[in-house]
């Protein structure tokens, strides 16, 4: 049999499954919080709890993560070093060292200025004990990257620190968004080096020996060697692997795909049995990167998602995240007793719910905290507290304790009512603490001088309508338009109507959707029977949909991309390639085709084998550009695009063809 263990390592969840490639059965599936402190213990956890005794034949162990992506929206990583050669910053960097250093290049690979090499020798030493890593971006460098090169062979010589190039990472023109992503790309290194180390020593604790996979944001797969040099890749790696799962499971060729999660909701549209990639590069943080992904729509809405009540008296389900009640006091029982001694009902918090409550998770490390914000960390040490029970202990109004700053920071984490806990209060789910849930429900209902039964009925609702307009908003999106629909009162107007219609409404407003809902993720079953009502399409919610990220990573394929460009040269009748390894000159356009097809056959092939493919095939595409010109008879010669990509056969065909060629054989 050809065993993959799958692992996704989301935000709230660890999930895992084993699948037999070669019948596409899923033998065994397990979930277990993940433990951002320590990421191995949630990994082992998982691993365990699949509870599966044949680990020593399971062939490729398959990664698919959101802690790349998660971790940039959230500003973490390690300290970057940035040298950029030829060209000051064009906008803001998501970097606090840096240096603008003679260099670059022009759109013919020519040198815009020669390197100063006693200047960033210099820059490179006042890096020394700064920084983690250095990222190089020239000017042009897609044109001609040797002065990248250059520089990189300097860094290697003087510090012991990771280097990435912008060459080595995206052919596209856009030098502030190429340098984004170089940064982003170092700043990610000690990140995803922390997942493939923590599951290594997993894998070596159960006797695993198999090679180690990782999706990329465009669902494809990479090894273990790639994903180190470019964790970039790995952003939206988590939703990239939900599409794969959902059309392994389900095989719908046209559909939108909804993951639901802890923390987001991510939605795609099928088109043809895959989703559109994303011509731009992927937008993650704000920081518009030249990472090639797939078009991802992600909400901030999942289980975990922050229940407030807004100041104008309406119920706001997220962005914020935030630990379920239920969840936490499923660990400290004591949290419920202290939720039943609350503040007055009247009482009006500027900065928090009443039903807040707060957890220590680590120390600060960079950031100097207050003397208030010390004593609220000695006593959250001892174990989480309500926000109720902290103003006591403190001796000081709720209103001028706002834990904001240190939450933001990662020292301590927010604990309150969520849809998880909407779930357990009204009985649909019984995991965890659901007193922890009814007390929180009672709390927020009485704020707002309703019964429980109302304020989970409305709550319920408030999940399912946000969950219908981000299903609106992902098709609006899909068709290339500019609408916010939660920007636009006047479009909320109608689908206020449509979702929620009051019974004297003088009309009614209806949708119809042209495609089904393929719900992925652990609380779909609960929500999106409704959301598929509302919006009047059909649901299809498949077997394993609970684990579905962690099988789109275990059935995912490998795919290596080489881009080669051929321009007229400066003189006429010779000609330019620009490659991501150099600039060449030909003197016969015959010539310069033939070795860029041959370099990048070879380079796509080396790619391939690094990335862990073991069976490939080659798929060339080869553009020649003409224009022509006024009354010119013979058209003008523009360039040439050539694109060579290594795409990995699947086990199971590679297995069916193996049987088909026996059987073959046999019939001989």
């Amino acid at each position: 049999m050809s065993l993959v263990l799958g692992i996704d390592t989301g935000g709230t969840y660890t999930d895992g499954v084993v699948v037999d490639l070669r019948t596409k059965q899923i033998l065994k599936k397990a979930k277990a919080l993940t433990t951002r402190e320590e990421l191995s213990v949630g990994i082992r956890n998982c691993i365990a709890n699949l509870d599966f005794a044949d680990f020593k034949n399971i062939s490729a162990v398959s990664l698919s993560t959101t802690l790349a992506t998660n971790a940039i929206v959230e500003g973490r990583g390690c300290e970057v070093g940035l040298l950029m050669l030829g060209h000051n910053p064009i906008d803001s960097l998501p970097v606090k060292h840096y240096y603008v250093l003679p260099g670059g290049h022009d759109l013919k690979g020519r040198p815009n200025a020669e390197l100063d090499l006693e200047m960033t020798s210099q820059a490179i030493c006042e890096l020394k004990g700064k920084v983690d890593a250095v990222a190089i971006s020239g000017y042009l460098s897609i044109r001609n990257p040797e002065h990248e090169i250059a520089v990189m062979g300097m860094v290697n010589e003087i510090l012991d620190l990771p280097v990435v190039c912008a060459h080595q990472l995206t052919t596209s023109l856009g030098f502030h968004e190429r340098t984004v992503t170089t940064v982003l790309n170092a700043r990610l290194i000690p990140i995803i080096t922390d997942l493939i180390e923590s599951v290594k020593k997993v894998l070596a604790e159960k006797g695993i020996e198999a090679p180690i996979m990782i999706v990329k944001g465009d669902g494809c797969m990479m090894g273990e060697a790639l994903a180190r040099e470019k964790p970039i890749e790995t952003i939206l790696s988590g939703p990239a692997s939900s599409i794969i799962g959902a059309t392994f499971l389900t095989k719908t060729r046209e559909a939108l795909v909804l993951d639901m999660g802890g923390t987001t909701t991510d939605i795609a549209i099928l088109k043809n049995g895959v989703p559109r990639i994303n011509k731009e590069g992927a937008t993650v943080g704000g920081w518009l990167t030249r990472v090639q992904a797939a078009q991802i729509y992600t909400y901030g809405l999942g289980g975990d998602s922050y229940i407030q009540i807004h100041k104008d008296g309406e119920i706001q389900v997220g962005p914020q995240r935030v630990w379920p009640l239920s969840v936490v006091a499923h660990l400290y029982p004591y949290l419920v007793g202290e939720l039943k001694v609350n503040f007055e009902k009247t009482y009006d918090l500027m900065f928090a719910q009443a039903t807040d409550c707060f957890m220590f998770l680590r120390q600060a490390t960079c950031e100097v905290l207050n003397d208030l914000e010390k004593r609220v960390v000695e006593i959250l040490q001892a174990g989480p507290r309500s926000l109720y029970c902290l103003t006591q202990r403190l001796n000081i109004d709720a209103n001028l304790l706002n834990l904001k700053h240190l939450v933001n920071i990662g020292v301590l984490a927010r604990i309150s009512l969520t849809p998880t806990d909407i779930l357990h209060a009204q009985g649909t789910y019984n995991q965890w603490n659901r007193e922890a849930a009814e007390v929180g429900v009672e709390i927020l209902a009485s704020r707002m001088r309703i019964s429980p039964e109302e304020f989970i009925r409305r709550a319920s609702e408030k999940i399912i309508n946000d969950l219908c307009i981000t299903c609106l908003q992902s098709l609006v999106g899909y068709d290339e338009q500019s609408i916010k629909i939660k920007d636009a009162p006047e479009v909320m107007y109608f689908i206020q109507k449509a979702l929620s219609p009051d019974q004297g409404q003088g009309f009614d407003c209806l949708f119809k959707m042209k495609m089904p809902i393929i719900g992925i993720g652990a609380p779909v079953r609960v929500w999106l029977p409704d959301v598929a009502k509302k919006l009047d399409t059909c649901l299809v919610i498949p077997e394993h949909a609970e684990v579905a990220n962690a099988v789109g990573a275990a059935t995912g394929k490998i795919m290596e991309t080489v881009k080669v460009l051929i321009k007229p040269g400066e003189k006429d009748g010779t000609y330019l390639l620009h490659a991501p390894w150099e600039l060449k000159m030909f003197e016969n356009l015959d010539d310069a085709v033939s070795y860029a097809l041959n370099e990048a056959k070879n380079r796509a092939e080396r790619a391939a084998i690094k990335a862990g493919a073991k069976e490939f095939e080659l798929v060339v595409n080869h553009q020649d550009r003409y224009a022509q010109v006024g009354m010119v008879k013979n058209d003008i010669y523009m360039e040439s695009l050539i694109e060579v990509t290594a795409v990995e056969r699947p086990e199971w065909e590679r297995e069916e063809i193996k049987d088909k060629f026996f059987v073959d054989m046999g019939e001989n």
